[in-house]
């Protein structure tokens, strides 16, 4: 009794084993079949690590066979088609070569190839207090501060002249340390439209320029009032100026005439002529 059931319970099990076995042979057979049937295609990835502004060579990159569902959209397909266009981005070991990390056909590498059409590639001499000791770097976003006379004024005034440029170069880097180091160099370039190259032009002749490192999520533009000296020390009273002196009209007096204290009395008698003085204040 016990034998038999222990052979029914044994038989089931298998039964069950084999079925699971089936169905998952199955499933996987599908699946082999499936992946082996879909159609691979050429597509062309980084052969080496590519910095910004590199002129792509045939070592540069090479062509690969992936299946359809695998390639991204806007993909190259041969090597022949991303010759001699310049990386506007970094492009590491493996990656694909896609149409948004590499200039325009015919633009060109280097610096040139990555001004876009309508803008304009502006340096500025710098030292480490004007380029924040170092930390802007390329690919970082700056305003420009000038700082000046207004007119024929001894007032000195900052103003914020342009807002949220990119940092397209430092020196002759185009990109920025890997390591996140700081990196010094006399001259910063700019991606400014035309308009902002000559505010860019004028306020580094007429005054003295000040780079302010921003933080890249923080696009905000907003007007910004100038800040003159006066408005540093608003404890200062102004110095008062000298008042005019009144003019105060002064009528002289006339004084009064004197009578004379005496009188002269010319008598003639005949060819004789006296002369007789007398007061009248005194009695006769």
């Amino acid at each position: 009794m016990n034998r038999s059931r222990l052979l029914m319970i044994g038989g089931l099990a298998l039964a069950v084993g084999l079925l699971v076995a089936f169905t998952v042979y199955n499933r996987l057979r599908t699946f082999a079949g499936s992946g082996s049937n879909e159609r691979g295609v050429a597509v062309v990835v980084a052969a080496n690590d590519i910095p910004v502004g590199t002129k792509l060579e045939a070592h540069d990159v090479r062509a690969i066979t992936l299946p359809q569902s695998d390639v991204p959209p806007g993909y190259f397909s041969a090597t022949s088609q991303v010759l001699g266009r310049g990386a506007i981005l970094p492009v590491s070991k493996g990656e694909f070569i896609l149409p948004s990390k590499l200039a325009a056909l015919n633009a060109g590498a280097g610096l040139p190839s990555m001004i876009p059409q309508g803008m304009r590639a502006v340096s500025v001499r710098v030292n480490d207090v004007v380029s924040v000791a170092g930390f802007v770097q390329p690919g970082t976003r700056v305003d420009v501060l000038a700082t000046g006379s207004e007119g024929s004024g001894n007032e000195r005034q900052t103003t914020t002249v342009l807002e949220n440029v990119a940092v397209i170069a430092v020196g002759k880097s185009l990109e920025r340390n890997a390591t996140g180091e700081a990196q010094t160099a006399p001259v910063i370039t700019l991606l400014v439209s035309p308009d902002d190259a000559q505010k860019l032009a004028l306020a580094s002749q007429e005054g003295r320029i000040q780079l302010s490192l921003r933080n890249p999520l923080d696009t905000k533009k907003g007007g910004i009032g100038a800040t003159r000296t006066s408005s540093l020390y608003p404890g200062e009273i102004p110095v008062a100026a000298a008042p005019k002196p009144k003019v105060h009209k002064v009528v002289a007096k006339v004084p009064a005439a004197v009578p004379p204290t005496s009188y002269q009395i010319e008598m003639i008698r005949g060819s004789k002529r006296e002369e007789n003085k007398f007061d009248p204040t005194q009695p006769q």
